[in-house]
């Protein structure tokens, strides 16, 4: 550690821990994406593999001075020793705060989680069509929302590490700049998307064009024009969505689609930088333009073509490794956790306790609410409430469920 380069000098303290919070971003995305179903030591096991080995590897190949995609280590300071001739096509691979590097290698990570593991007990009926599980609570997404929004500020614009002088200054800004507009506009078009397909209003629709609009926007946030991010999230969110319709018909079960926004929205983000970035805004950022985005005259096709062998190879490296750990797990049967604690839930069969202290559990897999002293066997629908209390916003499809009226034949004792 103390011999080697680490973001803004050899053995720097603050650039380890910059670099653990950007290792812990990529460890935590695969777990949205096995939610519900997964075995904890199979969550212990992986989070150790993934950013005890696959991340470091990428992270060496496109942020290291030695690393092989590498663009440039730092502002205007090309790494010592090295020719320019030696960057990958005299060019290398531009992410600047990790579309690829952490959002790729989490989301990828976590694909090959869903498909090793399988969908959650009742997420498709027995024709194979979805069944709606939405989330319980609204208001916490659109909190999380925020608090990620706050966070990408320290992601993007950060990723300048030290500001010094007017020039890092001025990548640092642009890079906030951006990133605003992107998550806006991410969070605008699947507004407009969910309003077309449903026709409401749709929040958490929302919540996720915005993240999706940061993660497409944090490869190239700092060598973008403002105009042109608000194409990248546009473009992002549309690839969100068309990924998240081949997931369900495909039978992949993500509960929070991480998979579709930090893994293919992070490609998308890689390739549009390889089309869009501008000249001087690379060349204030690395101190060498040697080539830019395609769209411009004079641009060529090398920054592009780096951004898509980076793309291959980091999807390569780490569906190969985390396909095969996963496979591992679950030939030994750790990987998933049985179906009766599946039903019963993972906080109250392995964690102490449920998490929803408004729920009491009548026997394994049912869970009813204590709102009297009568209720519906397997249903938690108090006898003769009715609809009344069994209404819950169907965030996924825009819709409401209304819960059956009950038969008082089907009625137990608490």
């Amino acid at each position: 550690y103390k011999s080697h380069y680490t973001g803004v000098d050899v053995g720097r303290w603050t650039d380890f821990f910059y670099q653990w919070a950007f290792a812990a971003t990529a460890t935590t995305i695969p777990a949205g994406c096995v939610a519900e179903r997964f075995n904890f030591n199979a969550y212990l096991g992986y989070t150790i593999f993934l950013s005890g080995f696959v991340y470091p590897v990428v992270v060496h190949w496109v942020w290291s001075r030695q690393g092989w995609l590498t663009f440039a280590a730092n502002l205007s300071d090309p790494p010592v020793g090295r020719d320019p001739g030696n960057f990958l096509f005299k060019s290398g691979m531009i992410d600047f705060a990790g579309s690829a590097v952490v959002h790729m290698v989490g989301g990828l990570s976590g694909l090959m989680g869903c498909i090793m593991v399988g969908p959650r007990m009742g997420r498709f009926d027995s024709e194979g069509k979805p069944v709606d599980m939405p989330g319980h609570s609204a208001v916490l997404v659109v909190l999380g929302t925020v608090l990620l929004w706050f966070g990408w500020y320290g992601f993007n614009p950060g990723s300048t590490f030290i500001i010094d002088n007017e020039t890092s200054a001025t990548v640092a800004a642009r890079a906030a700049v951006c990133t605003t507009l992107a998550g806006c506009a991410g969070g605008m078009t699947m507004l407009g998307i969910a309003f077309l397909r449903h026709k409401a209003w749709d929040m958490i629709y929302t919540c996720n064009g915005v993240l999706v609009g940061f993660v497409a926007i944090t490869a190239g946030a700092h060598v973008l024009e403002p105009w042109a991010a608000i194409i990248d999230a546009f473009v992002a969110a549309l690839v969100f969505e068309g990924v998240c319709i081949l997931f369900l018909k495909l039978r992949i079960d993500d509960p929070l689609l991480a998979a579709p926004m930090h893994g293919f929205c992070g490609m998308w983000g890689i390739i549009f930088v390889g089309l869009m970035a501008k000249e001087e805004y690379v060349m204030e950022a690395y101190g060498r333009a040697p080539y830019y985005g395609a769209f411009y005259k004079g641009g060529g096709g090398r920054l592009l073509a780096c951004q898509i062998v980076g793309i291959l190879v980091i999807a390569a490296w780490v569906c190969t490794l985390m396909g095969i750990f996963f496979a591992i797990f679950k030939a030994l049967g750790k990987l998933r956790i049985p179906k009766e604690e599946e039903a019963r839930g993972i906080d109250a069969s392995k964690h102490g306790g449920s998490v929803y202290n408004h729920y009491d559990e009548m026997a394994a897999g049912t869970k009813e609410l204590r709102l009297g002293n009568k209720v519906a066997a397997g249903t938690g629908v108090p006898v003769g409430e009715g609809s009344s209390h069994g209404q819950s916003r169907n965030n996924s499809r825009g819709r409401n469920t209304v819960a059956p009226v009950v038969d008082e034949t089907q009625v137990v004792e608490l």
